[in-house]
């Protein structure tokens, strides 16, 4: 299967964008390069600020830009784009709900051997609390690129987040997806699997192995953790109450906090998650540090299995 990093699709779309819309800005903070924005830098030079190091002063030169009516990008890596920006982000550009949008690299473990310090763990959870805000994590190469034109044309804060390393492409180009409405790979009557990022990979392959054991797997896709697709969970719970959850983020307050939420609420279901087990990462291989936290296939078909 083919591997892409979800930051090539930001990369290559961002220019494409640009070109169409000359309102469409990036803010660099000097890593273009790992953030893929270099190609936009050299075809678009007039539509492009880089601040340097200064992760703040690019949440507010973003925040100038929207107020002129342009659609900025602030674009970083996902630790410092969440939480360094925290304060910013929320008094500068939620608070005041502008068309501000920050895509960020490095989500989650996948900066592996870059260590606990480049690996974003809590930045969807921190980002979800803020009102206003739109939290975004597409599951490959191809969804990127359809997500980013949708945050591009759609208004308001949004927060998308990026794998640094290769991810499997699983996604057709004609597939269609819409912020804030999951995106349903496959139907099942046992067990529902919600997840999103990068671990949508690992949750097609566990319904693929369910399947031999003879239970069948509905599998979504929740690329928008804020607004949550709360119909869709519902869903789950009325046909089938049985729900995995599986992210590339702390178990705290990122998707499967989400889901649980609503499945609260309703007063049924059942619901396990598989995440980073509130713990922060460390400098391995990043197949290795999803292992440690039992974000794995085998995992995901056990943690299935128990609930039946």
């Amino acid at each position: 299967m083919k591997k892409i990093a979800t930051r090539q699709g930001f990369g290559e779309e961002i220019v494409a964008l640009g070109k169409e819309d000359n309102g469409i800005y990036v803010v660099d903070v000097d890593i273009g390069k790992s953030c893929k924005t270099t190609d936009f830098a050299k075809q678009l030079p007039n539509q492009h600020v880089n601040v340097g190091i200064a992760e703040q002063n690019a949440a507010g030169v973003a925040a100038g830009l929207a107020t002129c009516g342009k659609t900025p990008f602030v674009v970083t890596y996902a630790v410092f784009g969440s939480l360094r920006m925290c304060e910013m982000i929320r008094q500068e550009i939620a608070y005041t709900n502008l068309n501000v949008k920050i895509a960020c690299s490095h989500g989650g473990l996948t900066p592996a051997n870059d260590g606990a310090s480049h690996q974003a763990i809590e930045d969807m959870g921190v980002l979800r609390t803020i009102p206003n805000m739109t939290v975004i994590m597409p599951a490959d190469y191809v969804a990127a690129k359809k997500l980013v034109r949708a945050a591009a044309t759609t208004y308001g804060p949004m927060f998308l987040r990026f794998t640094r390393d290769n991810i499997p492409v699983i996604y057709d180009e004609d597939v269609v997806l819409e912020i804030g409405k999951a995106h349903q790979i496959q139907d099942g009557k046992d067990v529902a699997i919600i997840a999103n990022g990068d671990t949508v990979c690992l949750a097609i392959e566990a319904a693929k192995k369910l399947a031999e054991e003879g239970l069948s797997a509905r599998v979504l896709d929740m690329h928008t953790i804020k607004p949550l697709d709360v119909e869709a969970v519902k869903a789950c719970v009325n046909d089938i109450g049985k729900i995995v959850t599986v992210e590339d983020h702390n178990i705290l307050n990122g998707l499967g906090s989400a889901v649980c939420e609503v499945v609260a609420e309703m007063g049924a279901g059942k619901v396990k998650r598989i995440g980073v087990q509130d713990q922060f990462g460390e400098s391995a291989p990043y197949e290795r540090l999803m292992a440690k936290n039992g974000i794995t296939i085998e995992n995901i078909v056990a943690q299935a299995k128990a609930l039946q």
